[in-house]
């Protein structure tokens, strides 16, 4: 069996394949000034910018508002290689800086059950009581109930109404259709704010979950009026059986250390990358184990029954506000059913997994897999990133 960590992809791979052309911003920990900073990436290389923009929630607000990120000076603090190999913790020298999750201020929120074979798959682990070994007969019963293809059905549509009555008639109704065809969609808190991890970090699960997986997805980068100024990727880790025992473990099957991946940088809208493009994103994610096993699938953004403005007029509004803007996972439709070790178990994560999820004009975003109770705690939060832009001189920037 093997006891050195399974390699991370080259740090090379964290640049979209047109980074060129795209404009791409993050964030640094500089280990000589005891905190993060906001970085533009020019040429492979990180350039800090946070003279300027002493947050990503700054920047992300000067963006919106019709600036621009070409025109700002700074320190050259390394090259994106090196900064990316410098997050992995198994080859991490603490007095180098490292690349960091590329949000700060924003509430991390995600969207759920927006796939029809992520909600078939959650409607599979309620009626299977979080139990693995269950799952395959149950979702053998709930696909010939549904029959064809959702792909079509307009969440609370005419349509979506019927099928939520001929799903009562057969006896499986699910809190997890209300969701997936439903008027109203699943949109929750991920994880607290300054919490998330970022690429080469190892990825948390919580010890006491026996079935469980990563879910990649496409994060927007939303400013507080709403507007979407970038995207990036994200693994939305997630614990199956707690939330199939009930969805009020929600919070227990999504929040725990190091449970929210997101990065490696966050690509900016303009006039070659839209929002339009990041609607049509495919994202693809490989699983290695130690063991060999290896497990690849793909989602496509384009195959969400929710569009990114529907979930977005369902995020902030009059409704609900963020004055430091937001990121919303938008949810995937990766759901592992391949089996891991006994026929019919399924697939769940085992310590040391390494994961990539890349998508051509996003980058890729590579972690392993550890105990959310074995993974750094994490200890720098709001007050203490104030406390250190202030020493620093930054906070009127």
């Amino acid at each position: 069996m093997r006891t050195e960590p399974l390699p991370l992809p080259a740090p090379s791979t964290a640049l979209p394949r047109d980074a060129a052309s795209a404009i791409l911003v993050g964030r640094v920990w500089r280990p000589e000034l005891s905190g993060p900073s906001v970085v533009v990436i020019r040429e492979g290389r990180a350039v800090d910018i946070s003279s300027h923009h002493a947050t990503m929630t700054d920047l992300v607000e000067h963006v919106a508002g019709g600036g621009s990120v070409s025109d700002l000076s700074g320190e050259d603090i390394g090259s994106v290689d090196d900064l990316v190999r410098n997050a992995d913790p198994s080859a991490r020298d603490e007095s180098l800086p490292r690349v960091l999750s590329p949000i700060d201020l924003q509430a991390i929120k995600a969207a759920g059950v927006t796939f029809a074979v992520s909600m078939l798959e959650r409607v599979i682990e309620e009626r299977a009581g979080g139990s693995a070994e269950h799952a395959d007969g149950i979702r053998a019963k709930v696909t010939e109930a549904l029959g064809g293809s959702l792909d079509s059905l307009v969440p609370g549509s005419d349509a979506a109404e019927e099928l939520k009555s001929v799903l009562r008639r057969e006896g499986l109704w699910s809190q997890y259709l209300e969701v997936g065809i439903g008027r109203d969609a699943e949109i929750f808190t991920k994880a607290q704010t300054l919490s998330s991890v970022g690429t080469g970090e190892t990825a948390g699960v919580y010890s006491r979950s026996t079935w469980n997986n990563p879910e990649p997805e496409v994060a927007v980068i939303v400013s507080s009026g709403g507007t979407v100024v970038g995207a990036t990727l994200a693994n939305d880790v997630n614990l199956r059986d707690f939330e199939g025992r009930s969805a009020l473990l929600l919070s227990k099957a999504k929040d725990n250390n190091a449970s929210a991946v997101i990065g490696p940088f966050i690509r900016l809208v303009d006039d070659g990358y839209t929002v339009a493009d990041i609607a049509e994103t495919e994202v693809s994610l490989t699983v290695r184990g130690a063991e060999g096993f290896e497990l690849q699938g793909s989602s496509s953004q384009a195959a969400s029954s929710r569009t990114i403005d529907a979930l977005l007029s369902q995020l902030i509004g009059a409704h609900h506000q963020y004055p430091d803007g937001a990121v919303l996972l938008l949810g995937t439709m990766f759901a592992p059913t391949q089996d891991r070790s006994e026929p019919g178990l399924g697939f769940t994560h085992r310590i040391g997994d390494a994961v990539t999820i890349s998508s051509p004009r996003l980058g890729t975003l590579a972690n392993r897999v550890g105990h959310s109770e074995d993974c750094a705690p994490w200890t720098f939060g709001v007050s203490e990133l104030m406390r250190n832009l202030a020493a620093r001189g930054l906070l009127g920037a």
